[in-house]
């Protein structure tokens, strides 16, 4: 969106949401996040570095039994306490509790921002490609959904997962602390910390998803709900300190105490309801025939699935909304380098924006989720398309011929943008958790949030290339009002294709989705 994206991207840092996911430049890249590589955690709009877009999978065995919890709470008459309109059960606490910790993250984001642009010395259009690099294990997330259905480690599926996720991302922001020091090896600790993300994203949405399956589009959004608006709560929590510390001790003490933070997905694996599968059963499971044979049905499935016009045509639709260019990158370095904004303004900016998130969460959950799809997309896409047009605004300077600083202009507009970019993906995820049948609830969501990844992916390489060509350098920016205008307009190219998508209003409880 407002960079030139779709309107629900992150402009200048998702999985959206995503996360949605860690990614730099536009998603949550450099910092940590994503859910699914996109907004998903919306961020703020004038920094390199996003979402959580996308969020992920389930496991498709026994997922209809009830879990301890359901039966606990049957029992003893009492209710959980409920965020978003959704109980929090120890299932659920661990959800939100890792989508807090993909927002929490985002303390290093402008520290990872800063580090290529002053310490490695990257222009623009690299700093867009490492950030590509760094989203790719968003692009196979189904890989992890296989993997964690087929392999029991230790007898469990997901607390195991969980508690490997998070001391991987330990791991890579400890490197990225101590021996770092060029943008290869940058691009590969990112690379690591954004493989943490993503796997953890892939267990804890296999329960969100679960849930998901067969309930209104009004339920359905509540959940997504709880996920995004823990994140945006993880960001609020993180924003301010995320520029003052580099300001005060610079970005390796960052790094250094961003390293602690995915301990808190390895603590939480402890409330996820799973019983350990037997020691013949798991055998069974891992035998070479028996593996094999789970391959070949996995893929099988998911291919069946994929090929269904009611899933491939919505598929196609989210891909190409989130692959429009952005000037993300772009705009960073001109708000650091020509106006001069400093890491501390920057995380106050954050700040606002991650309340903000939270905020276009709310919105959403209260007002939007009965909805039909098709007009939120019309509504919010070309609401975001004029929207990121102020841009040109700041890069021009015309605000402050109408008496409105350079500052207030960027807190003012990235906290609209935030808004509406926060509002506008949560639908993405609701019918990507909506169009998984039974059976193929884990592989299918993670396949079709990686597909959306894709679509952001894509969309910032394209950007990259449009950066390149208009001329936009790290103090070279006579073009960027053209380039904004561009990847702005570009991102009301899908819009002849709503078509695509179901024709569901909010209030469908029938437990099937109805398509054109």
């Amino acid at each position: 969106m407002a960079s030139g994206g779709s309107a629900g991207r992150d402009p200048y840092d998702e999985e959206a949401g995503g996360r949605r996911p860690l990614e730099l430049d536009g998603r949550d890249a450099a910092a940590a996040s994503s859910s699914d590589h996109r907004p998903g955690n919306a961020m703020p709009r004038y920094q390199v570095g996003s979402t959580k877009d996308d969020t992920s999978s389930r496991y498709a065995e026994g997922s209809q039994q009830p879990s301890t919890d359901d039966v606990r709470k049957s029992k003893s008459g009492s209710r959980y306490y409920t965020a978003f309109g959704v109980d929090l059960s120890p299932d659920n606490m661990a959800v939100a509790i890792v989508y807090f910790v993909q927002g929490v993250l985002g303390l290093a984001r402008l520290a990872v921002s800063f580090y290529l642009k002053d310490d490695l010395h990257l222009n623009p259009a690299e700093t867009a490609v490492v950030s590509g690099f760094s989203s790719l294990p968003w692009l196979i997330k189904p890989l992890y959904g296989f993997i964690s259905d087929s392999i029991p480690l230790f007898g469990y599926r997901r607390r195991s997962y969980l508690f490997l996720s998070g001391l991987l991302g330990a791991l890579s922001w400890s490197l990225m602390a101590t021996v770092v020091s060029s943008k290869y090896s940058a691009a590969s600790s990112i690379l690591l910390g954004s493989l943490s993300v993503a796997f953890s994203d892939v267990v804890v949405d296999s329960m969100v998803v679960e849930r998901a399956r067969g309930e209104s589009q009004s339920t359905s959004g509540s959940l997504q709900s709880l996920c995004w608006g823990s994140s945006a709560f993880g960001g609020i929590v993180s924003a301010y300190f995320s520029g003052s510390l580099v300001d005060t001790y610079g970005v390796r003490f960052v790094f250094g105490v961003t390293a602690f933070l995915p301990l808190m997905t390895s603590a939480v694996a402890v409330l996820v309801n799973e019983h350990r599968m037997p020691f013949g059963e798991r055998t069974i499971l891992l035998s070479g025939s028996g593996f094999v044979e789970s391959s070949k049905q996995h893929v099988r499935q998911l291919w069946t699935s994929v090929k269904q016009p009611s899933i491939f045509l919505p598929t196609l639709f989210i891909f190409l909304w989130q692959a429009t260019p952005q000037s993300d990158s772009a705009m960073f370095f001109f708000i650091t380098n020509k106006l001069g904004f400093t890491p501390e303004f920057l995380g106050r900016v954050k700040l606002v924006t991650s309340i903000a998130s939270l905020l276009g969460v709310g919105i959403y959950n209260y007002f939007l989720k009965e909805i039909p799809l098709r007009k939120i997309f019309l509504v919010t896409t070309i609401i975001g398309s004029a929207l990121g047009m102020t841009q040109v605004l700041l890069v021009t300077g015309l605000n402050r011929q109408f008496g409105i600083s350079d500052e207030w202009f960027s807190i003012g507009d990235s906290l609209i943008i935030t808004v509406l970019s926060q509002a506008s993906f949560m639908p993405v995820l609701v019918l990507a958790a909506k169009l998984c049948p039974p059976g193929m609830e884990a592989t299918l969501f993670a396949t079709l949030m990686s597909i959306s990844n894709a679509g952001s992916v894509t969309g910032g390489l394209v950007g990259a290339g449009l950066t390149k060509v208009f001329g936009v350098t790290r103090d070279t920016f006579g073009n960027l009002p053209l380039l904004i205008v561009v990847c702005n307009l570009s991102s009301l190219l899908p819009l002849p294709l709503l078509g695509l998508l179901p024709e569901e209003s909010g209030d469908t409880n029938n437990g099937e989705t109805k398509h054109n």
